[in-house]
């Protein structure tokens, strides 16, 4: 009963396309227990050998092709991880992908399906709403360009924000997502357009996410399944770049 009544609440939620508030303070990932990534923490799934490039200064440079991704050696369970990222071409997609699977992992090293089961947060570039605005002739009723997460494949999670209404710049609303989705949406709407840097803070414990887009917390998720697995970055059609990626474990 407690969620249904949450998933009410969010549903007469309002709020603007685009937040102009004052920078907020971005999580570097440093101090205790917190390290960089690097290519010797990852390997190969389901991409080409030329997919990722690791470069210097922590910079890591991926075609996009094919669809795939590549995974830690390890798996993890409590975590906090921030990266910055950003889109090179108009309406680019990838993201990251928490508790992957193992039996996924093995599903797709076989060349069976192309991307893992686990929590997804999404990083998508504005031009995808903007292509489906222009093919439709509406906004997307159920996804947006600033930092959804959802399960995919045989993961489960219960969305913070299964729908909401958003209020465009000209006073017209929308809604996305319905109160059964488990892809929870954000509460504000702050990625920057393709060739601008974006900052991501990601924390994940017991089975709870919560993403920090550009310094703000806007989704979040709970009751995830599962709450261990592997983390994994993806090709999805279109160039992009990481970078600053870095990790600290928890209890």
């Amino acid at each position: 009963m407690k969620f249904i009544l949450q998933s009410l609440i969010v549903l007469t939620m309002i709020v603007p396309v685009a937040d102009a508030a004052e920078p907020k303070a971005l999580h570097k990932g440093t101090g205790p227990g917190w390290r960089a990534m690097t290519e010797a923490d990852f390997t190969k799934v389901n991409c080409s050998p030329d997919t990722w490039k690791w470069g210097k200064d922590g910079l890591i440079q991926c075609t996009g092709k094919p669809v795939g991704v590549i995974r830690t050696k390890k798996q993890f369970t409590n975590l906090e991880l921030v990266v910055q990222w950003r889109h090179l071409k108009h309406a680019g997609n990838s993201g990251v992908f928490l508790w992957a699977m193992p039996e996924s992992i093995k599903n797709l090293e076989a060349g069976k399906g192309r991307l893992p089961w686990g929590i997804e947060v999404q990083v998508l570039d504005l031009g995808y709403e903007t292509n489906w605005e222009k093919s439709k002739g509406k906004p997307s009723h159920w996804f947006t360009s600033h930092g959804d997460v959802f399960p995919t494949g045989k993961a489960r999670m219960k969305a913070a924000t299964p729908q909401i209404t958003y209020k465009r710049a000209d006073g017209s609303e929308y809604v996305v997502g319905n109160p059964k989705s488990s892809r929870s949406f954000p509460t504000q709407r702050l990625t920057h357009g393709v060739g601008k840097w974006n900052h991501y803070h990601i924390r994940a414990v017991d089975g709870e996410v919560k993403l920090w887009v550009n310094g703000v917390m806007v989704t979040s998720g709970k009751d995830c399944k599962p709450a261990t697995g592997f983390l994994c970055l993806e090709s999805e059609g279109s160039p992009i770049e990481f970078k600053n990626l870095r990790i600290r474990e928890l209890p």
